[in-house]
């Protein structure tokens, strides 16, 4: 049972999904199980990729078939699952860009992203990874309308995964008094990544399924080589990690893992 506590808190932290009332009491809430939650952001991931499956299920077989529809299908989709976490994570994309975007020193880097007003490298940043998002989304839909709706499932599962790593290899170094991260991200328990991992491995069976073993392995491969080119950047620039950094993780994972299925079909 406190692992479904874990979960609803998890759900509370991560997406607009309403856990009030009776359900929330019975949740509960502390430092200390916000931290344990963290092991439940693939099962997160789970339900909003399989709400935005099912915006993009349903319009790909409502539309008109055609590029064009596969392409107003994926926006719709992808504004779902944005709605649904209230961009959480393309807020941190946005805010890391702006840090990271230039060269400034470390100390400087911090509290740019600490300004919620985006910068140039932040709007950038946004307009290109939702653009190619929707993009990739529309070229899978090509493949099927079921490879599609597996593609947006697995990759909402599978890059939050990435955060955890990060979390386990990187200390935490944003500001411990104003980082809204602070209660999740100071530090992941142990076995946290363990059940994280248990929640992303049904994800291999159904990348398997839906793309074959190549496409699973262009994908893992993929999602791989970026989260270790972000684990490298920020130990390079900040020597650690922030809130605004696991979401960036999170959106270039699920953009790789999405980037390796379409070139497996090639």
């Amino acid at each position: 049972m406190q692992a479904v506590r874990h979960f609803l808190l998890a759900l509370q932290f991560f997406t607009r999904i309403p856990v009030t009332g009776r359900l929330a009491a019975w949740a509960g809430y502390s430092p200390a199980m916000l931290q344990a939650a963290s092991a439940y952001f693939p099962a997160v991931g789970w339900v909003v990729g399989a709400v935005g499956a099912a915006v993009m299920w349903a319009a790909l077989h409502l539309l008109p078939a055609g590029p064009l529809g596969a392409l107003v299908a994926a926006l719709l989709a992808t504004a779902t699952t944005v709605g649904l976490t209230g961009a959480f994570h393309e807020d941190g994309l946005a805010d890391t860009a702006d840090g990271l975007g230039g060269s400034a020193p470390r100390e400087r880097a911090l509290q740019i992203m600490k300004d919620s007003r985006i910068g140039t490298y932040g709007a950038v940043a946004l307009v290109l990874a939702l653009g190619l998002k929707v993009a990739l989304l529309a070229l899978l839909a090509g493949a099927g309308s079921a490879q599609a709706v597996a593609a947006l499932v697995i990759a909402h599962a599978a890059s939050r995964l990435a955060p955890l790593v990060v979390m386990r290899c990187l200390p935490y170094v944003a500001d411990p008094v104003h980082a809204k991260a602070k209660p999740i991200a100071d530090a992941a328990p142990p076995g946290a990544l363990w059940i994280a991992g248990g929640w992303t491995l049904p994800a291999a069976a159904v990348l398997a399924w839906a793309y074959g073993v190549v496409g699973l392995a262009v994908a893992a491969l993929a999602w791989t080589l970026v989260l270790a080119t972000m684990l490298r950047v920020l130990r390079r620039r900040l020597q650690g990690f922030t809130g605004d950094t696991l979401g960036a993780t999170q959106q270039v994972c699920e953009l790789a893992l999405y980037l390796g299925l379409a070139l497996s079909l090639s």
